[in-house]
């Protein structure tokens, strides 16, 4: 019965001594001189980003000196640099699989070698290994408008592809990078078409879309649109359907079909926005 009390003695000494002791206090976090950044570019649906710190030039002489030649760079300050794609991408006509890789430069005075390494939570480049490399690549520096906080943009950009674009002091350096965007949506695009409900219209006519806009796999888009129309026909389907026909040189039916969607959107609740279509309409019955 001692050895009891004594033993619950113990246990509300303990938790006193808890409730008296001060709270844990949170880390300080104070501003850093090379603040971190971040930018993400989406290429189709493939999202491209690049983490780093960005160093500022404060009248130092940089290239040959603050960052030294024919040594590795984790291009930006403190941690590596990082790099991110989501989907399998070419860089400078080389392919680079998808993924996070730590993003390293090697500067010379004449050609860089940009350099992507499978290593990761680096800081700096003391501990970079070359047999970690994923990717080299050769990049040509040029003169460009003084930038004082160094930067990462992504430039050039088309519906395939982008520069990524290193600028510091007077110079920079350009990096193509391209994504099979038709390569990379078309599976997608039927794996989603076969999962559909069979009540979901929108799938197969988006996926038609996406066909008929970028003008590729035609002929399966042509089947995902009467699908969709098959489900349910709308103001979409049916608008697609009557652009579809008025391309395949089908004026008369595109007509009938467009006079079909607006009386369709225009029934719809909300109802739908008529006014392209129609002036479609106007154009195809003046070429009659």
């Amino acid at each position: 019965m001692k050895l009891r009390r004594f033993s619950l003695y113990l246990l509300a000494a303990a938790v006193l001594a808890a409730g008296a002791a001060p709270a844990a206090r949170a880390e300080l976090v104070l501003p850093r001189v090379s603040p971190k950044a971040s930018l993400t570019q989406t290429i189709g649906v493939t999202d491209l980003t690049v983490t780093y710190c960005r160093p500022g030039v404060k009248g130092r002489v940089i290239w040959g000196e603050l960052v030294p030649y024919d040594k590795p760079w984790r291009t930006g300050a403190n941690e590596a640099t990082t790099f991110t794609a989501t989907d399998d991408i070419t860089v400078a006509g080389q392919k680079l699989a998808a993924g996070s890789y730590s993003f390293f430069t090697l500067p010379t005075a004449g050609d860089w070698t940009v350099i992507f390494s499978k290593q990761k939570d680096l800081w700096g480049a003391y501990e970079y290994d070359p047999a970690q490399d994923a990717l080299r690549v050769t990049a040509k520096p040029a003169a460009a408008e003084p930038v004082e906080w160094m930067r990462f943009t992504f430039e050039n950009l088309t519906p395939g592809s982008a520069d990524l674009v290193l600028r510091w002091e007077k110079l920079q350096v350009a990096v193509p990078i391209a994504v099979d965007v038709n390569g990379i949506v078309l599976p997608k695009a039927r794996a989603e078409v076969a999962a559909a409900k069979t009540d979901d219209w929108r799938t197969p006519y988006r996926a038609a879309s996406f066909c008929f806009d970028s003008g590729i796999n035609l002929e399966e888009g042509a089947q995902w649109l009467e699908k969709s129309l098959a489900v349910q026909p709308a103001y979409g389907n049916l608008n697609l359907k009557a652009r579809w026909l008025a391309k395949d040189g089908k004026t008369k039916d595109a007509i009938a079909t467009a006079q079909k969607a607006i009386e369709t959107g225009k029934a719809a609740k909300p109802p739908a926005d008529t006014a392209a279509l129609e002036k479609l309409v106007a154009e195809w019955s003046g070429k009659k």
